[in-house]
């Protein structure tokens, strides 16, 4: 199955709705709207938008992606998802949200 195939199947199974056709799509949840971009070569991250992004890589990809990240640091949250065949393994779970008492 191909990167973009696994990334759309992925979302699909976790309950959003899955909009567009190409390596990056939109997939919505009730309030939520993920931005994901399948990525086969760390050379090419695209610039998200966004609250919430996700990059759906190959196992070896997956640590230069989160490098890259970190270093950029971007305002979005984001998390990787590794996808290897049939499986697929959250790779960075973004923080949830800060609670003050």
């Amino acid at each position: 199955m191909r990167l973009v195939e696994q990334a759309r199947s992925i979302f699909a199974d976790l309950g959003y709705t899955v909009e567009g056709n190409g390596p990056e799509f939109r997939a919505e949840r009730e309030w939520k709207v993920v931005h994901v971009s399948t990525v086969l070569e760390t050379d090419d991250l695209p610039a998200p938008t966004g609250q919430f992004h996700c990059f759906v890589s190959r196992p070896e990809d997956a640590d230069e992606i989160e490098r890259r990240l970190r270093r950029q640091d971007p305002e979005y949250e984001w998390a990787i998802i590794v996808a290897d065949g049939d499986e697929y393994e959250v790779e960075r779970v973004p923080p949830g949200p800060t609670l003050t008492a």
